[in-house]
């Protein structure tokens, strides 16, 4: 049988992996900044998706060369924020939808349960995070809030989503966010919760966060991608 008959016999998703790993061109370019959330999600994903792939630290500081506020930058990713993914011939931005293309066209191992519940609550846990905690505590909102009340206003709204994500995760968590399998709401957990230390918010009203918090931290592929350990960490940082 030729090569191309056996290549047509694969599944779907065999076959496109196949195919990117052939390709000369096919390594995945990650624009990322090291203390994005966003960008510490689609690492973690592509970790346990074990896709290797080029960083290009891209800083959401306009006084930091290779900022995101390039006309070039601009081609790769129409918001001018982080993350962005080149892969597959494509540039893919919004990390939720990275980690959804991932999940597609590379299935194994799962970050989504095939449980039609837990699969919804594990979706009602990523968006919670991504839609109504961190969105408000990002540099462009604290930017426009000011220097005076930037504090105030992520502790605020960071306290205020984890009085609602403690009550969720008390009753689905097992050994990780949903049951005992690490999902999409386990890689968006981690990154908000060090956003929450970062901004000094109290975190002993939410045991089961920092229970969570400090079991996934445990694992290779949220310590490798942590972002005191990328190339574009400063100094002070990294040695941490």
């Amino acid at each position: 049988m030729s090569a191309t008959r056996k290549l047509l016999l694969l599944p779907p998703y065999l076959r496109h992996i196949f195919n990117r790993n052939m390709s000369t061109n096919s390594q995945p370019i990650l624009y990322s900044y090291w203390s994005s959330s966003c960008s510490w999600r689609v690492r973690i994903a592509l970790y346990l998706k074990d896709i290797s792939y080029e960083i290009k630290p891209t800083s959401l500081i306009k006084t930091i060369s290779n900022h995101a506020y390039t006309p070039e930058y601009l081609e790769v990713n129409p918001m001018q924020q982080v993350p962005a993914l080149k892969i597959d011939g494509h540039s893919l931005c919004e990390s939720v939808a990275i980690m959804h293309y991932l999940e597609q066209t590379c299935p194994q191992p799962a970050l989504l349960p095939q449980d039609p519940l837990a699969r919804a609550k594990v979706n009602e846990i990523v968006q919670l995070i991504c839609s109504g905690i961190q969105p408000l505590q990002n540099t462009g909102v604290l930017e426009g809030i000011g220097k005076d009340k930037s504090l105030e206003w992520a502790q605020h709204w960071i306290s205020r989503g984890f009085r609602g994500l403690e009550r969720i995760l008390s009753q689905s968590a097992g050994k990780y966010c949903v049951g005992n399998e690490l999902t999409m709401a386990d890689i968006c957990l981690v990154p908000q919760v060090h956003n929450a230390r970062r901004f000094k918010v109290d975190l002993s009203p939410y045991p089961t966060i920092v229970r969570l918090d400090k079991e996934l931290l445990e694992l290779e592929a949220f310590k490798s991608t942590h972002p005191f350990k990328q190339p574009d960490c400063p100094p002070e940082f990294a040695k941490k």
